[in-house]
């Protein structure tokens, strides 16, 4: 951490982090950790909806946060923190699930890490092809997953770097 960093700041960013690490290690726990025994069904698809539009809000609240914030680059990395994680264990869940209710949907059975590992490939570009979606509703499920994906990449980014220059002139603005 820079020694010229004011207190305040060194205070913020060690907070900005530790939540950041507690969030996202929380969510990650609460995936291996929540009983997942209901099948992939109309419900749990509807929980999958009802989740991206949450992830939607999530974002969109952070936003807000961002622009507000007396730190809004700081802001903007905890806001990552957590809305790329919750999305990610979204899908990873809903593999997981379609798995369980529809044996044969990847091309291999899917533990919840190889739940999480297809996720990642898939939203990292990676796409190692050593697990791949065989069913319909597996790939539609991989094709939202993607769509997704470049939008909360692209037009997140985008977002959240306009969040961050209205916090500075309003902080710049305060200061005067």
């Amino acid at each position: 951490m820079p020694d010229d960093l004011p207190r305040p700041g060194r205070r913020a960013t060690l907070s900005a982090v530790a939540r950041s690490i507690l969030v996202s290690s929380g969510l990650v726990l609460a995936y291996y950790l929540l009983p997942m025994d209901a099948p992939l069904n109309g419900g749990t698809v509807t929980g999958l909806v009802l989740g991206l539009l949450a992830v939607t809000a999530l974002f969109l609240g952070q936003v807000r946060a961002i622009a507000r914030s007396p730190y809004p680059e700081l802001r903007a990395v905890e806001s990552l923190a957590i809305v790329l994680p919750v999305f990610v264990l979204l899908f990873a869940t809903s593999y997981f699930l379609l798995e369980r209710s529809s044996p044969g949907s990847f091309t291999e059975p899917l533990t919840r890490t190889d739940a999480l590992y297809f996720t990642l490939t898939v939203v990292s570009t990676v796409g190692f092809g050593d697990i791949t979606a065989r069913t319909e509703t597996a790939r539609v499920m991989a094709m939202i997953q993607i769509v997704g994906g470049i939008l909360l990449v692209g037009l997140a980014a985008r977002v959240v770097v306009r969040a961050v220059e209205a916090g500075r002139r309003r902080r710049d603005a305060e200061n005067k």
